[in-house]
């Protein structure tokens, strides 16, 4: 049962820590304050959408033409792509990256850690709902730390006696002083499928510079990945377990024009990192079985 804001603070409510309201539009938010950053995590989606380590500025990118509301998708913080990643395989009439991310979740827990850091997890279940685009039981849940790190996890659990398969991704926007200013390493001698021509090739520099439309899945790769931004003065570090598959994604000036919920330089700040479950990285459940997407994302 969907909780009001009254219930949710008297529930997991930490005062001077964690406090739930409507930011945008009608939908929830947890509000996180403690000594390490300030973090905005919205129940619709179980997205967050802003991180801001109190050393630096806002680590992830939100579009300020975002729309908050049931049925569309928010665009930036990190969207939860599942259960499928990207458009479904075989009935491009259902909704691209899955539903996860248009579904509501219920927060399940919210807790302090030893160190000062805040936990929060949300659980989506297998419903009617659900079942129109997917005909499988499951359990998704997400957990957020948010601390000097930000850590992020999709947990997602076969309870049915039938074997799953799904893919994913925690679909990371970062914030950028300008996409022009940036260099990522981590993907030297990675291999890649390019979205944008269908071929599959190697990347050969040392450091990947964007300069146009890029969509590239690296598979076979565990690597953290680290965004070089000189003049914001930081490296965003991204490291990840269980996941093989890496996926840098900037629209760039034509398609970004294209997107609504988007402004016509959007492009120009931000990247998409992403940690992925997809090519040869599906995930494969048997009854009872559970598989953890984490990406730990820190500020250098």
């Amino acid at each position: 049962m969907e909780m009001n804001i009254d219930e949710l603070n008297e529930k997991f409510g930490i005062e001077g820590e964690v406090g739930f309201m409507e930011l945008d539009g009608d939908l929830p938010f947890i509000t996180i304050t403690n000594k390490y950053a300030e973090a905005d995590i919205c129940l619709y989606g179980a997205q967050i959408t802003s991180y801001r380590p109190m050393r630096t500025t806002e680590v992830l990118w939100m579009s300020p033409y975002s729309v908050f509301e049931k049925g569309k998708a928010i665009r930036g913080g990190i969207p939860v792509c599942f259960p499928w990643f990207g458009p479904h395989a075989s009935d491009s009439a259902l909704p691209q990256h899955g539903f996860a991310r248009t579904s509501m979740w219920e927060v399940t827990g919210v807790d302090t850690l030893e160190k000062g850091e805040t936990c929060v997890s949300m659980q989506l279940k297998s419903s009617e709902e659900t079942k129109a685009y997917w005909p499988h039981d499951f359990v998704a849940e997400m957990t957020f730390v948010i601390g000097d790190s930000l850590s992020v996890t999709l947990k997602v659990t076969n309870p049915s006696d039938e074997a799953i398969s799904y893919t994913s991704a925690l679909h990371t926007y970062f914030n950028l002083s300008a996409i022009e200013n940036i260099k990522i390493a981590g993907l030297a001698n990675t291999h890649y499928e390019n979205q944008l021509d269908g071929n599959r090739y190697v990347q050969e520099e040392e450091l990947l510079e964007i300069s146009e439309a890029t969509t590239r899945h690296y598979f076979d790769t565990e690597a953290d990945c680290i965004i070089l931004d000189p003049y914001f003065k930081r490296d965003i570090r991204i490291a990840k377990e269980g996941s093989k598959c890496s996926t840098v994604w900037n629209p760039g000036a034509e398609a970004c024009e294209q997107m609504s919920d988007m402004p016509n330089d959007g492009y120009e700040t931000f990247v998409c990192l992403e940690t992925v479950n997809k090519i040869n990285d599906q995930i494969d459940l048997a009854p009872g079985e559970s598989h953890e997407t984490t990406a730990v994302i820190s500020v250098e």
